[in-house]
């Protein structure tokens, strides 16, 4: 059976868990694609350009602003965060599913553009363990700390927007939680090409 593509929007404070959570789902759905966010923000250590981000210069990031190059794009803790268009559009064409973790500003201008996309919001188990799991990274400064969580708690007050959600307190129960929901989103009728059902 022949099913239309559609974006899984992934957002949650940072420290929520995104980027483990997809790690651990992205093996486990055969045709799921993850778009890679371009970011105006320095590597952490171990990241990889093209991989878990691509790290782009001030002027390389506008320029592809300037020729219409992201799904959208946001500023997020005084650096600049977007979704390649190119890449998902390709995807979608192909009837494959495409998942993104962005923050709650990408994520509207991607809900205005794309409503049949589908919106999850990850919450971390507890505010304490949010702050807990910023500083145990140790990626940031404490004034950087102080300003995610503070962002976190006016982000938690969107989650009104989104179509689902996921409390990230045991990463395996979460994990099948993410698959569980693109499964059932992949058997909606509206999105499947009744022409291809075997009856």
């Amino acid at each position: 059976m022949k099913a239309r593509g559609f974006l899984v929007v992934l957002s949650g404070p940072s420290g929520a868990g995104k980027n483990t959570l997809l790690s651990a789902v992205l093996p486990r759905i055969p045709d799921l694609k993850y778009s890679v966010s371009a970011t105006t923000r320095p590597p952490r250590p171990g990241e990889k350009h093209g991989v878990d981000y691509y790290f782009l210069q001030d002027d390389e990031f506008q320029e592809m602003i300037d020729r219409g190059e992201f799904l959208e794009w946001a500023e997020f803790a005084g650096y600049r965060y977007g979704t390649p268009r190119r890449f998902v559009e390709e995807c979608l064409a192909q009837g494959l599913t495409v998942i993104t973790d962005i923050d709650i500003q990408g994520a509207r201008q991607i809900k205005q553009r794309m409503p049949d996309g589908v919106f999850v919001f990850l919450l971390p188990p507890s505010f304490e363990e949010l702050e807990k799991r910023l500083h145990k990274r140790g990626t940031d400064s404490a004034e950087a700390i102080g300003r995610r969580l503070k962002i976190a708690l006016e982000e938690v007050a969107a989650i009104v927007d989104y179509d689902y959600w996921i409390l990230n307190r045991d990463l395996e129960e979460a994990c099948e939680q993410l698959v569980a929901i693109i499964r059932a989103e992949r058997a909606r009728v509206s999105r499947t090409d009744l022409s291809t059902l075997p009856l």
